[in-house]
């Protein structure tokens, strides 16, 4: 596929089918990944992805109990795709995905969520590609906040002075892939 046909057809999807994604492909969208933009070059990202649906789902449940609605620049997403903003009854941050890929990068690095979203960028682009459902959920620095976090972490070997910046779900999507909204007018502007 073309790249900008690619750019204009991926979604945010958050409803999965309980199918798991092929190794293979997971192995072309972490490598998308390692190759994304990152500052100076440095290539400080860690990309820990999780091929196992129920630890993607305790996870999930992990990154939704700290969803903040008190900072919302609004308040609807999606009624195909509804996410955590359109209905609270959503318990998982994950929505069912049965793969999941956290974005680790330098806690005190000026560079670090700029280069974990550049990352994740690369990846639900190389879903798309692969024919594979995405989504970039953020709150990453949250989800490991807890128990299971600390322990899941140390079990990772994650360095003390990383975070999770963002999370890159994978999977197929779950009922008729959504069409794309108009682009809003006035958001961009050549200077010659």
């Amino acid at each position: 596929m073309e790249f900008f046909d690619l750019v204009k057809i991926r979604r945010s999807i958050r409803k999965y089918q309980n199918r798991q994604i092929e190794r293979e492909d997971l192995e072309k969208i972490i490598e998308a990944g390692l190759y994304a933009p990152n500052a100076g070059g440095g290539q400080r990202t860690i990309i820990v992805a999780i091929h196992n649906k129920e630890l993607c789902e305790t996870i999930g449940k992990c990154n939704a109990a700290k969803f903040d609605r008190s900072k919302l620049a609004g308040s609807y997403v999606s009624k195909e795709q509804p996410s955590l903003i359109d209905d609270p009854a959503i318990k998982s941050g994950f929505y069912g995905a049965p793969t999941v890929c956290a974005v680790f990068a330098p806690k005190n690095f000026l560079y670090s969520i700029p280069d974990a979203f550049c990352c994740a960028e690369n990846m639900v682009l190389a879903a798309a590609e692969c024919g594979l459902a995405s989504c970039i959920v953020a709150r990453g620095e949250e989800t490991f906040e807890n128990e299971i976090g600390a322990e899941l972490l140390k079990e990772w070997e994650i360095p003390a002075n990383y975070i999770a910046r963002c999370f890159v779900l994978l999977g197929y999507c779950e009922g008729e892939y959504p069409q794309g909204k108009p682009r809003k007018e006035n958001r961009s502007l050549i200077i010659e």
